[in-house]
């Protein structure tokens, strides 16, 4: 059930799927880890030009995609590069997406204990969002995008009203001197800055579910264009009103700065609990993405039926989620994810493309 891409979704399912899959604990953490590798004022370019790449990779995951209609990547990267080395290379983005899906829960949980429920047990938080992906991402793909398509827009507005009240602290000249120590710092936050754009792997999978594949390079850049513009729109806004020195030292930069003022009168006077309550949802929305997709991965390297995988993968994500010890452990788990993300990057979409390219090449008739 589900091993195959039976379950269609629309265009727009597509692009806000891939929305929800790369959006999430990076709003909260990026100011810091960028303005920590750049120590100047220009983290904004570096979010620009690293999301310019992610693009380029995703155009060409896409046209990658389109090679073979109804077949995700645990498919047909077999077929590129041979059995042994496709499985393997696909068995190492399967795992992938299991370590990352208990990154992103324990990430959820370190939160929620942070501002919300400190003092409770870690797993205690943990297993009940675990179950609760467990019943959505059952329901197959096309029961996630319709999730995603309820909680995302409010997500956004909820975290643009927050902005949009902060710019009272805003500071522009928290963000200049513009390039005061050339580009090489910029160059520096590249690394971090594409990081954030972990998650949006699942494009290879995403265009094999869609209606009609040929309008996939619109989706995809429509929905890593939404989490580019707030990335970029998250980092100004911080730095603008905390200074750059404050968001390196601070844990949760932006959760900082949308504490430190309140709206008297308003009807919610401190918006960071409201700002956390949904972003909680946001993050669960990344978790259940990365979950279906390990599901999938398994399912159809395995060539099993989906939702056997589906349980079998609950306990452990469960371990994964469990493996850091402290906040710290946390970050230093999620650098090393993105470090597996950028070599997956070149290993599947670049390496095989370009196998793809000299073998359609080689099977041209000579002039």
């Amino acid at each position: 059930m589900f091993t195959r891409t039976d379950d269609k979704i629309t265009a727009s399912q597509a692009a806000v799927f891939l929305n929800n899959s790369v959006l999430g604990a990076g709003i909260l953490t990026l100011p810091r880890g960028v303005s920590e590798a750049v120590k100047t004022p220009d983290s904004w370019i570096s979010i620009l030009l690293s999301g310019v790449i992610v693009m380029l990779v995703i155009l060409l995951m896409v046209k990658l995609s389109q090679q073979f209609p109804g077949e995700t990547v645990f498919q047909y990267a077999g077929r590129i590069s041979g059995k042994f080395i496709g499985g393997l290379l696909c068995l190492l983005l399967a795992i992938y997406f299991v370590v990352l899906a208990g990154f992103e829960i324990r990430s959820l949980a370190e939160v929620t204990l942070f501002f919300l429920l400190e003092g409770t047990p870690i797993w205690a938080v943990i297993v009940p969002f675990i179950w609760a992906g467990t019943y959505l991402v059952c329901g197959g793909i096309n029961s996630i995008a319709r999730v995603f398509q309820i909680i995302l827009p409010i997500s956004i507005v909820v975290l643009l009203i927050s902005y949009g009240v902060s710019l009272r602290l805003f500071n522009i000249d928290n963000l200049r001197p513009v390039l005061s120590e050339g580009i090489v710092p910029v160059l520096r936050g590249l690394k971090p800055t594409v990081l954030v754009y972990t998650g949006c792997e699942v494009t290879m999978t995403l265009v094999a579910f869609m209606q009609h594949p040929r309008q996939a390079a619109k989706a995809m850049l429509a929905g890593i264009g939404l989490p580019l513009c707030l990335y970029l729109l998250t980092v100004v806004v911080v730095i603008g009103g905390l200074s750059i020195n404050s968001a390196i030292t601070s844990t949760w930069p932006t959760i900082d700065l949308i504490r430190s003022f309140e709206i008297t009168g308003f009807f919610v006077e401190r918006l960071e609990f409201p700002l956390m309550v949904i972003w909680l949802m946001q993050m669960f929305c990344n978790f259940c993405s990365f979950f279906f997709q390990a599901s999938l991965g398994f399912s159809q390297i395995l060539h099993l039926k989906l939702k056997p995988v589906i349980f079998v993968l609950v306990p452990l994500i469960f371990i994964a989620s469990m493996v850091p010890k402290s906040v710290g452990d946390v970050f230093a788990l999620g650098d090393a994810i993105g470090n597996m993300g950028i070599a997956l990057f070149i290993l599947i979409p670049l390496l095989h493309s370009g196998i793809w390219l000299l073998r359609k090449k080689g099977v041209k008739p000579s002039g």
